[in-house]
């Protein structure tokens, strides 16, 4: 990796070199995640929401957050007054936000099919809604009343019977999680709220808490994107709850060529920088005029923007790069292999080379789909996987909130047609008992006579 012009953001020039994809992955720029580290802070942590419930939730908050909350669920009248009191033009938003993403998810409901393998034989997978989630709803260096609806729409949309949503509580707002967080619950009808945040919500989650009057029932699921600590809980209390996915710091990438606006391109890189120090912003071009054109733009735009220490920080940083390649090819090569979280398409006919993207959290296709458009008002999900995990992973959807469960319903008959054939792989696996509860039923089928 060489100096660039401006050093604002490290080049990669991978050009005249073809690398196949274990030295496209180690070439790549990524931020430091060490979910594993993590761990070693988070047990005890856990351990102690175990042990001592809500007290340990009190003092967990007044460590972290720097404040005790009145009460660990949120009264409905307090989340009556957020609503009663949000900007007008920030409700229409949210109502807008709220609108497109049920149409999207909408279309995601599964219904469930019957497969007639034999007559008198049949498997039906039925899809059944977990019957509990907990919405974890981040408030650190940003407000996200947006992951509320991401989190909240595609779980009433699958139909899940009980769900709560958690957020940190606030120093600034009387030790309740941020009132747009709890007016954007209430827009949505969702009235379980806590003022419970990091890994210590995510332990009562999992675990189940009282706090006086009030129960936080265990759940089945935790969803919704967090800090390190968030990421590093799931991971522990995976098993005992399902998880969505151990996000990571943020990711844009752009795939662009010479076709593309610099101030496009750079305009959105800086969108996702100012999420975090740590998140990640790589432009992969075959164009170095553009390359040229998207770092002069930066460095105005970086100076301009409201949070420019943590911007120019997450573009400096070794996560991010403005990556060079000899083509398309080579660039959709490498795109592939870093699987981003959000990945942008800024080329001559985008649609042609979005549909040969097979790795991504979420495609944006053309000049008119910055990935801002899907933070908020697409319709699509921001909760998506990070790190690299889109090349095995999907977006939050009204599926991550559903099993399938296989019925199987066999006629007398039915059975005694295949019934021997079971006999048969049961001896073959040296599980002769398996065999036998078809015997039982009808020894006529054995094999051996």
């Amino acid at each position: 990796m060489s100096d660039t012009t401006t050093g604002v953001i490290p080049r990669l020039d991978l050009r005249g070199r073809r690398l196949g994809l274990r030295e496209l992955r180690a070439a790549l720029p990524r931020a430091a995640f060490d979910v594993e580290a993590a761990l070693a802070a988070v047990r005890p942590i856990v351990d102690d929401v175990r042990e001592r419930g809500a007290t340990a939730l009190y003092e967990a908050a007044e460590r972290f957050d720097g404040i005790r909350p009145p009460a660990l669920r949120v009264p409905a009248d307090v989340i009556g007054d957020a609503l009663s009191t949000l900007d007008p033009e920030v409700r229409v938003a949210l109502e807008e936000s709220i609108r497109r993403a049920r149409l999207v998810h909408a279309d995601q409901r599964r219904t469930d099919s019957t497969t007639t393998v034999v007559d008198g034989g049949t498997v039906t997978e039925r899809w059944v809604p977990v019957d509990r989630v907990g919405l974890y709803v981040p408030g650190g260096l940003a407000v996200y009343p947006s992951s509320v609806v991401m989190n909240v729409v595609p779980a009433q949309l699958a139909d899940v019977p009980s769900l709560a949503v958690a957020s940190p509580p606030q120093r600034d707002h009387g030790g309740w999680p941020h009132p747009t967080i709890l007016a954007a619950c209430a827009l949505l009808g969702v009235d379980e709220v806590w003022a419970m945040g990091g890994a210590q919500a995510v332990a009562a989650f999992a675990l189940g808490v009282d706090d006086g009057d009030d129960t936080c029932d265990p759940v089945s699921l935790v969803t919704g994107p967090g800090n390190i600590y968030v990421a590093a809980a799931k991971r522990l209390l995976k098993g005992v709850i399902g998880i969505d996915a151990e996000a990571g710091p943020t990711e844009i990438a752009v795939l662009a060529d010479g076709s593309a606006d610099a101030e496009h391109v750079a305009s959105d890189l800086v969108s996702q920088a100012e999420h975090d120090p740590l998140a990640a912003a790589v432009l992969v071009t075959d164009s170095a005029d553009l390359a040229d054109a998207v770092e002069d733009a930066l460095v105005r735009r970086v100076a301009a923007t409201k949070h420019t220490e943590r911007v120019a920080t997450a573009l400096a940083g070794t996560q991010s790069a403005i990556v060079l390649v000899d083509d398309l090819d080579a660039g959709l090569d490498l795109v592939n292999a870093y699987a981003a979280e959000h990945l942008e398409i800024q080329t001559r006919d985008a649609a042609a080379v979005a549909a040969r993207v097979r790795n991504a959290g979420a495609v944006f296709v053309g000049p008119w789909s910055p990935v801002s458009l899907g933070d908020y008002c697409a319709g699509s999900n921001h909760v998506l996987p990070t790190g690299g995990c889109a090349c095995h992973s999907s977006g939050l959807s009204v599926q991550s909130f559903l099993r399938g469960i296989h019925v199987v319903t066999y006629s007398e008959d039915a059975l005694r047609d295949v019934g021997g054939h079971v006999v048969t792989l049961a001896r073959a696996e040296d599980l002769p008992a398996h065999g036998e509860a078809v015997l039982a039923r009808h020894p006529e089928v054995d094999p051996r006579g």
